[in-house]
């Protein structure tokens, strides 16, 4: 009796104690798990960007797979391989026609924007009281040769991630294949009663992406076209590299555009000033043409994200992970922006008003 009545008696301690301890003992355990939580994404951070890649990869797949499947009845690993042989023969095809030109005119712009700078450093030093001038000038070069450093190493980073690079696309194509059993997949880590408004914001993620990768694809050809002919009409040369470098350019919004600018206005400085003055204004022009016809046109229809968050998405995405985060700031900021119009203001504030891109 005696032991019973010991047992009891730390019974009714137990249930007797301070609730605050059992508090701040969870609290604990919640703000160690969110630290190691907060670790795992900041030491994982290229791991998350890849796999963010490689359902880029499978959205391009799909977006090229659904007409083969609907219009032929094909079955979906034959129809995502058909698409995936598509581009490969689209990026062949460009490499036999333009291979040598491009890589001619590229591998000339290592050698003629140097002496632009150069021109641009004279036409300077010839002007009356651009003694200060042309020091802020120096200085800039000094920081322009320190960036150019760190684009060469990192142009070797990226050859070096070839294997990477195969990686991820070997991971799209699998994505890209049975898309609906990796969503399934992941949709299983929730309770069941928030499965279907999941499935939901998933499906409306992805039609966002395609969306605005057809868009973006379709701007980057019209843009990088116009600016090459333009580029080859003034007499600017290499303007079929600048041409692709631009297009190419058009990828990262906003940001793209202004980097891809500098070279070019450089490379036509050799041949004087008017003819830097006519780039500069080409890529004004086409700017103007793009931002205020083009992607209102081409994104009429289709997945669209707000100026103001593009700017802060190349900025703060691309501080947090680098250059791979700034190749994938937009369409990143898009998945995010859908997400949150959907479970925050649709769900949580119950805004009428809010339409998230890609909802139908």
């Amino acid at each position: 009796m005696f032991g019973l009545g010991r047992r009891g008696g730390g019974v009714g301690a137990a249930g007797g104690g301070d609730p605050w301890k059992g508090r701040l003992a969870f609290g604990a355990v919640v703000l160690v798990a969110a630290y190691f939580a907060v670790q795992l994404v900041i030491t994982l951070q290229t791991l998350w960007l890849l796999i963010f890649g490689a359902v880029v990869v499978a959205v391009i797949l799909r977006a090229l797979a659904d007409p083969i499947v609907r219009w032929f009845k094909a079955p979906d690993p034959l129809a995502v391989f058909l698409s995936l042989l598509i581009v490969v023969a689209v990026l062949a095809g460009v490499l036999t026609l333009f291979g040598a030109q491009i890589v001619e005119q590229v591998a000339a712009l290592s050698a003629v924007v140097p002496q632009g700078w150069a021109q641009v450093q004279s036409w300077i030093q010839a002007q009356p009281y651009a003694g200060q001038l042309f020091e802020q000038l120096q200085g800039l070069g000094d920081r322009a040769g320190q960036a150019l450093q760190v684009a060469q190493r990192f142009a070797l980073s990226f050859a070096s991630g070839v294997t990477t690079l195969v990686l991820v696309v070997v991971a799209g194509v699998f994505l890209a294949i049975k898309p609906a059993k990796s969503r399934e997949g992941l949709l299983a880590l929730a309770p069941m009663q928030h499965r279907p408004r999941l499935r939901e914001v998933l499906d409306s993620c992805g039609h966002a992406l395609k969306g605005w990768l057809k868009a973006q694809l379709f701007s980057m050809v019209l843009v990088g076209t116009l600016t090459g002919v333009g580029l080859a009409v003034i007499g600017v040369p290499s303007a079929l590299g600048l041409g692709l470098l631009t297009g190419l350019a058009q990828f990262v919004p906003i940001v793209g555009p202004i980097v891809s600018t500098v070279p070019a206005v450089l490379v036509g400085a050799t041949q004087g000033w008017e003819t830097a003055l006519m780039t500069l204004a080409l890529y004004v022009v086409v700017s103007q043409l793009e931002s205020n016809f083009i992607t209102p046109m081409v994104q009429k229809n289709v997945a669209n994200l707000p100026v103001v968050l593009g700017i802060f998405a190349v900025v703060g995405i691309g501080t947090l992970f680098g250059p791979l985060g700034v190749l994938f700031a937009t369409p990143l900021a898009l998945v995010l922006h859908t997400l949150v119009t959907m479970l925050y203001r649709q769900d949580v504030l119950k805004d009428p008003d809010a339409r998230a891109p890609g909802q139908r």
